[in-house]
């Protein structure tokens, strides 16, 4: 069965055939910049592919209530020109195929939780660091919603003694994302994450907000894998990191299980297979 699968982030779209098996047969990315220039790009991609169903990972906030008479539509967000937007409703419209919306990083959850580093683990979390902070879970095999998705890039967390920084999210100043997001290690160390690697410091504050983040989720959670995905987590050695300030600050409280935190068994292909996964699931 042919499907299709859409990534919808906030600086590209990354558009894919697959099937439902979450094989990838045709990928092709496109630039976010307004809506009608954006789905003019993804339209000519899917045209003549011949796909039975759509699934779309989508940058957020979004409506993902399949009940709601604004199901699929952007929220809030900062790319003004997206605000308001009814994605799902343009497309399936466009496309006449049934279409399923989630975050995309409740996508990557569910893809990896299918097949990826977590498809033998009952429940997990997929957590993405890079130019954002997002995660997205899976419980009982289905994606965590409640009136609204989750946003737990943002959570309130401690201060490293050692940061000055003041944290970079127009919300919060210090949440998470604020303080450990791509756009934060660069502003406070004066060089982009990739060009850090060499210097400890940097990457041992990064652990300790990473680590309280993590140790939240799991005492809320309580996932039996974690996959921790996105672009600076490419930094090697930085789960171990993670894991140790971990367990430093758990103090035996709660056991955690071993291999607790994996990198992204789909690569960079998590969040476009949980897409061709909603897609089977529109189908």
């Amino acid at each position: 069965m042919r499907l299709g699968a859409i990534e919808a982030g906030g600086t590209k779209f990354v558009c894919a055939v697959g099937n439902e098996h979450g094989h990838v047969e045709e990928k092709a990315s496109f630039p976010t910049t307004n809506p009608e220039e954006t789905l003019q790009l993804v339209l000519s991609f899917f045209q003549d592919k011949r796909i039975k169903a759509l699934g779309i990972g989508a940058f957020g906030p979004v409506d993902v209530k399949a009940d709601s008479p604004t199901y699929g539509t952007i929220g809030n967000t900062p790319k003004l020109q997206w605000k308001d937007y009814a994605l799902l409703a343009v497309l399936k419209e466009k496309l006449g195929v049934p279409v399923k919306l989630d975050t995309d990083v409740n996508a990557a959850a569910l893809g990896e939780y299918m097949h990826g580093a977590a498809k033998h683990a009952g429940s997990c979390l997929y957590m993405t660091v890079g130019t954002g902070i997002g995660a997205g879970a899976i419980v009982n095999g289905e994606t965590v919603q409640g009136y609204s998705h989750p946003e737990m890039g943002h959570l309130l967390i401690r201060r490293h003694p050692n940061d000055a920084y003041p944290g970079k999210c127009p919300y919060h100043s210090d949440c998470l994302e604020g303080l450990a997001a791509g756009p934060a290690i660069e502003a406070r160390w004066g060089e982009q994450a990739q060009k850090l690697y060499q210097q400890e410091e940097v990457w041992r504050m990064e652990a300790h907000y990473l680590a309280q983040a993590i140790m939240t989720y799991t005492l809320v959670l309580s996932p039996e894998k974690i996959i921790m995905g996105g672009g600076v987590m490419k930094k090697e050695g930085l789960h171990n990191m993670v894991q140790q300030e971990l367990e430093n600050l758990m103090q035996h409280y709660v056991p955690l299980p071993d291999n607790y935190l994996a990198a992204p068994g789909l690569a960079d292909n998590a969040g476009i297979v949980g897409a061709l996964m909603l897609a089977k699931d529109a189908h």
